[in-house]
C-alpha cells in the first residue's frame, strides 16, 4: 500500500470520526432527555430509641447504650486472640465471601458492557468472492470466473436521544453497588457465624468440665456410701442409687464431646479447611469469652445507613427503577449513524495499490410502531418489579429493626436469668455440702444427697450455658447492627 492510499484512508477515517464526535457532542450537550422516573432514596420511619435499651434493668454487668456504635472488628471486644484470628481468617478464606467477590466482579463487568453501548462501534472486515456469470453484460468473459477482494472498516453508533442506554448504565451501576453491599452482608454473616460457633464450642467444653467435676464428686460420694455400708437391704439400695448417679453423669460427657467436635468441624469448614483441620488447635479446653462491659447499640436511624442488606435492597430498588426508563425508551424512535470505508479489487496484489475505494455513511431511524402491546406490557412489568423491590426494601428495614430488638431483649433477659442461676448454684452447693455431712452423720437418707447433687449439676450446667448465651446474644446484636463488613479486599 503506497503512501497516497494510506493518506486517503486516514482522511476518510478522520472524516467519519469527526462526524461521530460531532453527533456525540450534540447528544451530550443539547439532549438531556432521559425518559422514565428518576430514583430517589426511600424514606423510612425509624423509632427514636431502642426499646431494649430504655427497658434495660439498672443492675447489669453489661449495659447496652445509645452511644455511637463502635462495630469495626467487634470480635476484638471479647479479648480472645483465638476468636480474633478465626474471624479474620474466615473473612479472607470463606467460600461464601469469595463467591460474593466473584459476584461483584461480574456486576462490574456487566456495568462495563452496558457503558460500552454509549460509544460507537468500529470493526474491520475482509472478504473474497468468486463468481461465474454467463450473461453478456457480465464483466467476465463467458465461462470465466471473476474474483473480487474487499477490505475495510464498518462503524455504527446508536444515538441515545431518549436516554434508554443511559438508564441501562444507571441500572447496571446500581447492580454493581448492590453486589458491593452483598459482599459486605456476607462478611457480616460469616464473622457472626464464626463467633457463634466458637462460643458454642467453648460452652460445650465448659459443660464437659462441669460434668467431670460433678462426676468426681459423685464418685467420692459413692465411695462414702460403700464405706458406711452395713449388711442390709437399705445399704444395698443406697449403693445402687449412688452407682446409678455416677453412670448417669458419665453418660453426659460423650454427648457433649460429640457436640464440641462438631463445632470444631463447623469452624474448619467456615475457614474453607477440611473438617478436622482445627482439631489440634481447638480441642484444648478454653473458657467462654467475657461479655464486653458496654455494648453501644447506637440509634435506630443509624441502622438504615449501617446495615449492608438495607443498602443492598436500596440499590436493587434503584436498578429496578432505572429499568422502567429502559423499557419506556422503546416507545420512541431509535436514531443511528452508520458508515463504511473500504477498498475492492479483482486482484489481491492490487488491493493495496490500485484498488477501487468504497465508502458509505449516513443516519438511520427505526421506530417500533406496532408490537401488539409488548412495549407497554414491558413497562408495566418493570413498574411491578420496581414495586416489588420497594416492598422488599421495606421488609428488610422492618426485619433489621426486629433483629436489633430481639437481640437486646434476649441479652437483657439472659442477664437476669444468669443472676438467678448464680444464686441457685450457690444455694445448691451449700445444700450438697450440708446433706453430705448430715448423711455421713447418719441423720438423713441418702436420697437427699442424690437430690442435692443432681440439683447442683443442673444449676451449674445451666449457668455455663447462660454464660455462652449472653456472649451469643451480644454477637447477634453486633450482627443485627451490621458490624463486621469494613474489611474489603484492597483489589476490589
Amino acid at each position: 500500500m503506497n503512501k497516497r492510499t494510506i493518506r486517503r484512508i486516514a482522511r476518510m477515517l478522520y472524516s467519519l470520526g469527526s462526524l461521530f464526535a460531532a453527533c456525540g457532542w450534540l447528544i451530550l450537550n443539547t439532549t438531556a432527555c432521559m425518559v422514565g422516573p428518576d430514583f430517589h432514596s426511600p424514606r423510612s420511619e425509624a423509632p427514636p430509641v431502642w426499646h431494649g435499651v430504655t427497658e434495660a434493668p439498672a443492675a447489669q454487668s453489661s449495659v447496652p447504650t445509645t452511644g455511637p456504635a463502635e462495630l469495626t472488628q467487634w470480635w476484638k471486644q471479647f479479648g480472645d486472640p483465638v476468636l480474633t484470628q478465626l474471624v479474620e481468617d474466615a473473612l479472607r478464606a470463606n467460600l461464601n465471601v469469595k463467591l460474593a467477590i466473584a459476584g461483584l466482579r461480574q456486576a462490574r463487568a456487566a456495568q462495563g458492557i452496558a457503558a460500552a453501548a454509549l460509544w460507537p462501534s468500529l470493526s474491520a472486515f475482509a472478504a473474497y468472492q468468486r463468481e461465474s456469470n454467463q450473461h453478456e453484460s457480465s464483466p467476465a468473459s463467458p465461462g470465466q470466473a471473476l474474483n473480487l477482494y474487499q477490505a475495510g472498516f464498518d462503524a455504527a453508533w446508536e444515538l441515545d436521544f431518549f436516554g434508554g442506554q443511559r438508564r441501562n448504565v444507571e441500572s447496571a451501576k446500581a447492580n454493581a453497588q448492590a453486589a458491593v453491599e452483598g459482599l459486605r452482608d456476607a462478611q457480616v454473616s460469616i464473622a457472626a457465624e464464626v463467633a457463634l460457633d466458637y462460643i458454642q464450642l467453648r460452652s460445650y467444653q465448659q459443660q464437659i468440665v462441669v460434668a467431670r467435676n460433678n462426676l468426681k464428686a459423685m464418685q467420692d460420694t459413692a465411695e462414702i456410701v460403700r464405706q458406711k455400708a452395713t449388711p442390709g437391704f437399705d445399704c444395698e439400695l443406697d449403693i445402687a442409687n449412688a452407682d446409678a448417679n455416677v453412670a448417669t453423669m458419665e453418660a453426659q460427657i460423650p454427648v457433649l464431646e460429640t457436640s464440641a467436635g462438631q463445632s470444631i468441624y463447623a469452624l474448619s469448614v467456615l475457614l474453607a479447611k477440611p473438617p478436622a483441620d482445627l482439631l489440634e488447635q481447638l480441642q484444648p479446653t478454653g473458657k467462654i469469652p467475657d461479655v464486653p462491659a458496654k455494648i453501644p447499640a447506637g440509634l435506630p436511624s443509624d441502622l438504615l445507613r449501617r446495615r449492608a442488606d438495607i443498602r443492598q435492597a436500596e440499590a436493587q430498588l434503584h436498578s429496578a427503577t432505572a429499568q422502567i426508563g429502559v423499557a419506556t425508551a422503546a416507545l420512541f424512535p431509535q436514531f443511528s449513524l452508520t458508515g463504511a470505508l473500504g477498498v475492492q479489487s479483482a486482484q489481491l496484489s492490487a488491493l493495496t495499490t490500485n484498488a477501487g475505494r468504497v465508502y458509505s455513511g449516513g443516519p438511520s431511524v427505526t421506530w417500533q410502531i406496532f408490537q401488539g402491546g409488548a412495549i407497554i406490557s414491558n413497562i408495566h412489568m418493570q413498574e411491578a418489579l420496581r414495586d416489588q423491590a420497594f416492598i422488599t426494601y421495606q421488609q428488610t428495614v422492618l426485619a433489621a429493626f426486629q433483629d436489633v430488638e430481639n437481640a437486646l431483649v434476649a441479652f437483657n433477659k439472659e442477664q437476669q436469668h444468669h443472676k438467678s442461676l448464680k444464686d441457685s448454684v450457690e444455694a445448691n452447693a451449700k445444700a450438697v455440702d450440708l446433706s453430705t455431712k448430715l448423711y455421713t452423720a447418719g441423720l438423713i437418707e441418702f436420697l437427699n444427697v442424690l437430690s442435692a447433687q443432681n440439683a447442683l449439676y443442673n444449676a451449674q450446667n445451666a449457668l455455663t450455658q447462660s454464660n455462652g448465651n449472653m456472649a451469643a446474644d451480644i454477637i447477634a446484636l453486633y450482627k443485627a447492627l451490621g458490624g463486621g463488613w469494613e474489611t474489603i479486599p484492597a483489589d476490589l
